[in-house]
């Protein structure tokens, strides 16, 4: 895969259709996830998919995207994520920035809103 945007594209359709197998497919093996200039906090495709299984047993979860900036091997995406928290279900504004070498993401940090509890 040499073109960035379509492989951060292929990585929301999975999550989207909650595939972890093709979800997993769009990271390299050693691929890790940050919270935006802090710490990992997950690290190769055994954390990953731990985490990403927990989430995908959410009802409601849907990423939209909102806009995209793609430069080089870097892609930025603003997206708005509904959730099923134990308050209820919300929104949450999410700013992810991929970092692509060989074809997979390689990095992953995440910037995250505070939760907006969406009513009924």
């Amino acid at each position: 895969m040499n073109n960035p945007a379509e492989l951060v594209q292929r990585q929301l359709d999975a999550y989207n259709a909650k595939d972890i197998d093709a979800w997993l497919g769009t990271y390299a093996k050693d691929a890790r996830q940050f919270h935006l200039h802090g710490e990992c906090f997950a690290a190769g495709h055994a954390q990953l998919g731990e985490r990403m299984l927990l989430r995908f047993q959410e009802p409601d979860l849907h990423a939209r995207l909102l806009n995209r900036l793609v430069m080089g091997h870097t892609v930025v995406d603003q997206e708005l994520i509904t959730r099923n928290l134990p308050e209820g279900k919300a929104e949450v504004g999410m700013l992810c920035i991929y970092e692509i070498k060989d074809g997979l993401i390689q990095t992953a940090s995440f910037a995250m809103a505070e939760p907006r509890l969406l009513e009924g």
